[in-house]
């Protein structure tokens, strides 16, 4: 049985607003960015926050503001577009698999930040330093290694020694090994279960690469679900995500508390010809499909009684009210989605909120760079 996922308590909207629209609470997600950071720097390891979120500039410089070491991207793409607005410190946690064209971004990349990139094969290990051969500085790589989530990384430490001595014959600098706790986003239960798990994965590995005679000083975690139960043992950087902006599904896995979810979806309602439903402009173009087993609907509507957004299709969502509740015609709610990071990346820009007032607009810089 699915739930229907409590959301915050509210969510205050400003008014005057053209919807849809993505609206951010510039207070609530300073106050995340800022949250975490301290969490972070207590458990005495970095934080490098992955930025396929928000995928802004002006973000990510709040984070490295408050203490970042540098961020995370998913892709090339996006760290070009980090780059360009002068991060100069930035780990594609993926395992790259290049051609001539992205050998020749690589390059360029390389030569204006402190770049690492993910690797996990001998072949893709052979491929990048081919690709790169001769690059100075030289490329430098972290090992993915697979905690749990069974999706790309290798699955023992044996490979992850191997991998790294194939890397270090293909001229790349191996700086250490990195993984991702997938699996802590299957159910709250899972949690600290896959925070453990990733720093075992990585403790080994990094301990089968220096009895190999490979040095191995980074040890790269990171989900929002798992960075804040307080691992550290095997541990050098933490990697989440979705802090910053929060969503229901973080909510309903425990990972942000209610009043930590700083965005939403900023709807319309324009129909209510069926009984017990109203019907919202914002559809899956908005919203994403995202839906994990534990949730029920692609949304929540706190100002309706948590009502759930039951069914999308590309610009309606239909809405299922909770019994007594009856919105009016072309009242405006804030739909808290699913999965924030889909929903970001639908967008060209976001509106930002202050004390209840539009305040700025902040462009959704990478958008689309998704490779």
């Amino acid at each position: 049985m699915r739930s229907t996922g409590a959301g915050p308590a509210t969510f205050e909207l400003p008014p005057g607003l053209v919807t849809p629209a993505v609206v951010v609470d510039r207070s609530i997600v300073e106050r995340n960015i800022a949250t975490m950071a301290r969490d972070v720097a207590a458990l005495g390891i970095a934080l490098r926050p992955h930025i396929k979120t928000h995928k802004m500039v002006d973000v990510a410089r709040l984070q490295l503001a408050a203490g970042a070491a540098g961020i995370t991207a998913g892709t090339l793409g996006e760290a070009e577009i980090m780059a360009a607005g002068g991060i100069d410190d930035i780990f594609i946690a993926y395992p790259l698999w290049v051609t001539a064209a992205e050998a020749d971004r690589l390059r360029r990349l390389n030569a204006v930040a402190e770049l690492r990139v993910g690797v996990e094969s001998a072949e893709a290990a052979a491929v990048l330093g081919d690709a790169l051969r001769g690059v100075v500085p030289p490329l430098k790589v972290l090992v993915e290694v697979d905690s749990g989530e069974h999706r790309t990384g290798v699955r023992s430490p044996a490979d992850a020694a191997r991998v790294a001595r194939a890397a270090q014959v293909a001229g790349l600098e191996v700086r250490g090994v990195f993984t991702h706790g997938g699996h802590g986003y299957r159910s709250a239960e899972l949690r600290m279960q896959a925070a453990h798990d990733e720093a075992g994965v990585l403790e080994a590995a990094a301990e089968a690469m220096e009895a190999a005679g490979i040095p191995a000083p980074e040890r790269s975690a990171g989900s929002t679900p798992t960075t804040p139960v307080g691992v550290r043992d095997g541990i050098t950087e933490q990697r989440p995500g979705t802090y910053v902006f929060g969503d229901r599904q973080q909510v309903a896995l425990g990972s942000v508390a209610r009043d930590a979810v700083g965005l939403a979806v900023a709807a319309t309602i324009v129909s209510l010809q069926q009984p017990g439903y109203a019907i919202i402009n914002a559809g899956a173009k908005m919203l994403a499909r995202d839906r994990p087993a534990f949730l029920d609907g692609f949304g929540i509507i706190p100002a309706l009684g948590d009502a759930v957004v039951e069914r999308v299709y590309d610009y309606h969502g239909v809405v299922r009210l909770p019994r007594g509740i009856r919105p009016a015609h072309g009242q405006v709610v804030a739909v808290i989605p699913n999965h924030v990071c889909p929903v970001v990346n639908l967008v060209d820009a976001v509106t930002v909120a202050v004390d209840g007032h539009v305040a700025d607009t902040w462009r959704v810089d990478a958008r689309g760079q998704n490779g």
